[in-house]
């Protein structure tokens, strides 16, 4: 008979006595099988099989769980007792994936319902309540091996506050998130607790200290207690290269890992920052790519009085080129200079014009002449200093409040005179050609005032916008409608 059996124990709550090894003969040393009967009720009846070894009486007795979520718990470590591994039900928390399998990932940030059970961390796209009323099919969760992951607190890999980064074994790692400190901190500690937990008991196993534990049990059996005739694990030996390789290859993979991700980083970091230092200087200067013709000087965005002195002339020949297209053909159109064009063509139009490539505006792919009225009034915008410079922008100002028309007209001219070559013969030619368009009001719908408001704050503008926009607004247009009337006067023009 292998052992002893114990029955008819009528009382749950009284311990049954202990059988001593001394007081059993031969194969009676074997395992002593206990069976208890408890009535919780007269309708109810639960019972337990619970199978113990016998302990060495030299060894304290080591008191037995009886809850049956200890119960489930069967885990083989190398420490006298059982760690208490740290279970939370679910809660909803910020995670990121940032790393797979040592491959970085673009961060990207999910609500995510986190339960953690006693070895790893799994993440559900919501809640289990709320899955099993949607009643979605292949809800299964993300789960992540909490044994040798290493949970620490960081700032670096985020700009959120309350970020914990997880790092698991296999090179992964994951951001988990929460706005509450109080909470992000129950998880942090939770997720640690756990994680270290396992990692000691698989650097038990590996170190090949004694103890195995018993199924259904909480309770360790030490391995010098058993009988000579029963069957035990082979006792690896301390010094064996098999024992230590996993728990030091472990540590090893991680302090690498993390090393080599800091290096690798700083690495990047560093080659970045040396190839632009390089690059910078050894790019060549504006004047040389010019010379080369890498870089050709543009005409839109180019100052009134470098692109005359490269063309040889007073006056842009694109400035030309509109005038006599709008001349030709487009007097009548009911709100020109009013009606914008289509703005795609009209960068069509301006990227031919800056590469200096044949073009002529007759073509038909210029058929609307919204469009090269578009482009002349982008042309005066987009100069560096406007058709009326800086220096004389209040000048003009004071010169427009003169209530004496006479004197208004000379102060105007006066100025008009004293603007640079460049400048007065744009402006004489601009003026004429708008003088040409009001000759055929009737038809094109446009008057003093409609060209003044369009042409006001494309020809002259304040060089700091300190004052108020809407006042000077007023006076823009105010100057550009009395010279337009003035024009015969002021420019020498003859009335049309």
């Amino acid at each position: 008979m292998a052992g002893t059996r114990i029955t008819n124990l009528q009382n749950v709550g009284k311990q049954p006595p202990l059988i001593l090894p001394h007081q059993l003969t031969g194969a009676a040393q074997g395992t002593v099988q206990m069976r208890i009967k408890s009535s919780q009720s007269s309708a109810e009846r639960l019972s337990q099989t619970k199978s113990m070894v016998l302990q060495d009486p030299d060894l304290p007795p080591k008191p037995i769980s009886r809850h049956r979520r200890n119960q489930s718990q069967h885990n083989i470590g190398g420490t006298g007792a059982a760690e208490t591994l740290v279970v939370l039900k679910g809660e909803y928390l910020n995670k990121a994936k940032i790393s797979d399998g040592g491959k970085k990932l673009r961060k990207n940030w999910a609500s995510t319902w986190v339960v953690l059970e006693t070895d790893k961390l799994l993440f559900y796209k919501e809640s289990k309540q709320e899955a099993l009323m949607n009643l979605k099919p292949g809800c299964s969760p993300d789960g992540v091996d909490l044994c040798g992951a290493v949970v620490e607190w960081t700032t670096e890999r985020s700009s959120r506050k309350n970020v914990v980064q997880i790092t698991t074994s296999s090179g992964s790692e994951f951001l988990l998130q929460a706005d509450n400190y109080p909470t992000i901190c129950k998880w942090h500690d939770a997720i640690k607790s756990t994680a270290d937990n396992l990692s000691k008991g698989a650097g038990g196993q590996a170190s090949g200290k004694p103890g195995i534990q018993r199924a259904n049990s909480t309770e360790y059996l030490p391995r010098h207690g058993l009988p000579s005739k029963t069957l035990s694990l082979p006792k690896p030996a301390p010094d064996s290269p098999c024992t230590k390789e996993p728990e030091h290859r472990r540590s090893l993979i991680f302090k690498s890992s993390k090393l080599t991700y800091s290096m690798s980083d700083s690495a990047d970091k560093n080659g970045v920052k040396n190839r632009l230092k390089k690059f910078i200087s050894r790019r060549p200067s504006m004047k040389t790519l010019q010379e080369k013709g890498i870089i050709k000087d543009q005409v839109f965005g180019c100052h009134l009085l470098t692109l005359c002195e490269r063309e040889g002339t007073t006056v842009p020949k694109f400035v030309r080129q509109c005038v006599e297209a709008v001349e030709k053909r487009g007097l009548e159109a009911d709100g020109i200079y009013r009606v914008s064009g289509n703005l795609a063509t009209i960068q069509k139009l301006r990227f031919l014009v800056d590469q200096e490539e044949e073009f002529n505006l007759d073509d038909s792919q210029w058929e609307d002449i919204h469009v090269v009225t578009g482009a002349l009034k982008m042309f005066f915008r987009e100069l560096p200093e406007p058709l009326f410079p800086f220096t004389l922008f209040e000048l003009f100002v004071e010169a427009i409040k003169t209530k004496a028309g006479k004197q208004k007209v000379q102060a105007i001219k006066k100025l008009v005179l004293q603007l640079p070559k460049p400048n007065q013969d744009t402006m004489r030619v601009l003026f004429r050609h708008l003088q040409t368009i009001l000759t055929c009001s009737r038809k094109n719908l446009m008057s003093t005032q409609g060209i003044s408001i369009v042409f006001g704050p494309t020809l002259m503008w304040p060089e700091l916008d300190c004052g108020n926009m809407a006042v000077n607004m007023v006076y823009q247009n105010q100057i550009v409608e009395f010279i337009l009337i003035e024009s015969p006067e002021i420019f020498g023009l003859e009335k049309k």
